[in-house]
């Protein structure tokens, strides 16, 4: 459930940013499984499939995945469950490198992005210029963050990023108490 006061931030955020761009139509994204609401900007389409993200010798763990297109960008949420507390740390740096080499880039040439997400621990903003597999500059601004040991992905991707959309998209993302 929403603070009244978030939920009227939220909606006057959604209304400045459909005003001006008919192209996103924000809604409500309950992430079944999970503690996870988020906001995405057209119908997702689901899928789920085994990843490894645990390091050496971890199981592989079913990731969920929610995302669709909308003005040129790509929007997706995707969570999977690691089992054990020390797992985590391990899984979102796996995550965290395996996204950014699937756009052509180094870990250590990816920026930080300062962002907070009550009730995530961790969380970390990463953002970085590479190009997609088709050879194009493409764009992406992602967080990672986790509850228990649950861990989320939260991402964006585009040729440019406006920041309407970026500051919808992120500051819809909100996470129930455990």
């Amino acid at each position: 459930m929403l603070h009244p006061n978030r939920a009227a931030g939220l909606a006057a955020l959604l209304l400045s940013v459909s005003a001006c761009s008919p192209t996103f139509n924000w809604r409500e994204l309950r992430v079944d499984g999970t503690p996870l609401q988020a906001l995405m900007p057209c119908k997702p389409e689901s899928a789920t499939r085994p990843v490894p993200l645990g390091g050496a010798g971890a199981a592989p763990a079913e990731l969920h995945m929610h995302s669709c297109e909308a003005g040129g960008l790509r929007f997706a949420v995707a969570w999977a469950d690691v089992g054990q507390p020390a797992q985590v740390a391990p899984a979102l740096a796996a995550w965290r490198s395996a996204s950014l080499q699937a756009i052509r880039v180094a870990p250590a040439a990816a920026g930080d992005w300062a962002v907070k997400l009550p009730g995530a621990d961790p969380v970390q903003g990463v953002k970085a210029q590479g190009t997609d597999p088709q050879g194009q500059p493409v764009q992406s601004r992602a967080l990672y963050f986790a509850q228990g040991t649950q861990v989320f992905q939260a991402a964006v991707y585009g040729p440019r990023l406006p920041d309407e959309a970026l500051d919808a998209f992120f500051a819809g993302l909100q996470l129930s108490p455990p």
